[in-house]
């Protein structure tokens, strides 16, 4: 039988099964990107340092949320409550705004430091501006299913 996630259910999934349904899957992904946008920013040089310090921010939290979440899903620490549905839901739909801010301001910053910059580091934030929206899409896109989850449950 599939996984309740992925046949339309309102459960969590627990154990590596958590691999294998479509919205919590993400996490793999949000992992992965959420990490190259923590390197790169750690990494370049940013005219404004506010912005440096709030894109930084939101990818250590989002980083060390999700990776906190995934774990406790795969141990099944929710035991099936539907109070973590909430949680879940709540916890994609704040990281899909704080990554969309610093996306923009990530890009803002990088928008403006076209001319004077060595071009290594321009190139970084570039990379940093991409991987900060593709880690936006990937959070907006498990926040609606997680949404859709939560209303079903």
């Amino acid at each position: 039988m599939a996984p309740a996630a992925a046949s339309g259910g309102s459960s969590l999934p627990s154990g590596f099964s958590v691999f294998a349904t479509f919205p919590d899957l993400l996490f793999v992904f949000e992992f992965i990107f959420g990490g190259l946008v923590w390197i790169l920013i750690a990494s370049s040089l940013v005219p404004i340092p506010l912005i440096q310090g709030w894109v930084m921010f939101v990818s250590v939290f989002c980083f060390v949320a999700t990776t906190a979440l995934l774990v406790l899903y795969i141990i099944g620490a929710h035991g099936g409550e539907t109070s973590w549905i909430t949680l879940d839901a709540a916890y994609q739909c704040v990281a899909a705004l704080f990554y969309l801010s610093a996306s923009v301001l990530e890009a803002l910053a990088t928008i403006s430091m076209q001319d004077g910059f060595i071009y290594k580091h321009y190139r970084e934030n570039i990379a940093a501006v991409v991987f900060s929206y593709v880690a936006t899409l990937l959070y907006v896109v498990h926040a609606v299913f997680s949404l859709i989850r939560w209303k079903s449950s």
